[in-house]
């Protein structure tokens, strides 16, 4: 999922490159938003980015790739379907298939995708659900899952197809992998950092450049607490 604004912006380039061949200019996109000054476009293009929708080509003016579109836009479907299998197993083991069923599992809900550059709302009015080993639900409060999509995080062992298991909380040590919200534009997954006044998001990937940010503009909605893969 993206945030309205990500995907109007996202609508907004794709039919201007398919009618015009080219992506309209910073100033088009801002007037096509109603957005007051470039800056937010230069935020929205970066979530976009990161999440793996566009591509920007270096040493070229205006020049922005579509990747791939979300399925509202005519994309191909994505989501995350949890499976079981049964394997190998022997027979001589008493109990074992007891034991399994008794494991303590919680059914979380999958409240959306976040780019790790999205957002915590709901993939629709409901979210699939994943199930959980108990012992990754850390202390009292809400938990909620989501899906990871991009390479921001991929040196922290967080790869693009991840579920990511989040406490809900509003507070962040220096080093937490958090959930942080940036001026309502976006929602993405950062190692969190204080800097006197500023906060400073860091990737787990070289390529990405840390974000330091004033202290009112960036909002903890969430800490890593676990995290799920598929192969």
């Amino acid at each position: 999922m993206l945030t309205k604004k990500q995907l109007d912006l996202l609508d907004f380039i794709n039919k201007r490159m398919t009618r015009d061949g080219v992506p309209p200019s910073f100033d088009e996109m801002k007037d096509a938003l109603d957005l007051r000054s470039k800056s937010g476009i230069h935020r929205l293009i970066t979530a976009l980015e990161e999440r793996g929708f566009i591509r920007r080509l270096a040493h070229r003016a205006r020049a922005i790739e579509i990747v791939k579109l979300p399925e509202s836009l005519g994309g191909a479907p994505a989501g995350f379907s949890p499976r079981v299998i049964e394997g190998d197993r022997p027979d001589s083991t008493p109990g074992r298939a007891s034991e399994i069923n008794t494991l303590d599992v919680t059914e979380l809900p999958i409240m959306g995708r976040i780019a790790a550059g999205v957002p915590i709302e709901s993939i629709n009015d409901e979210p699939p659900g994943i199930a959980v080993p108990g012992m990754m639900l850390q202390g009292q409060g809400r938990h909620y899952a989501l899906e990871v999509r991009g390479d921001s995080m991929i040196d922290a062992g967080i790869n693009d197809g991840d579920v990511v298991v989040v406490r809900e909380t509003g507070d962040a040590a220096d080093g937490d992998i958090v959930v942080a919200q940036i001026e309502g534009y976006e929602a993405t997954l950062k190692r969190f950092r204080r800097k006197g006044d500023m906060i400073v998001l860091e990737a787990a990937n070289p390529a990405y450049e840390p974000r330091v940010l004033p202290r009112g503009a960036v909002s903890v909605q969430g800490r890593l607490v676990g995290l799920i893969r598929t192969y």
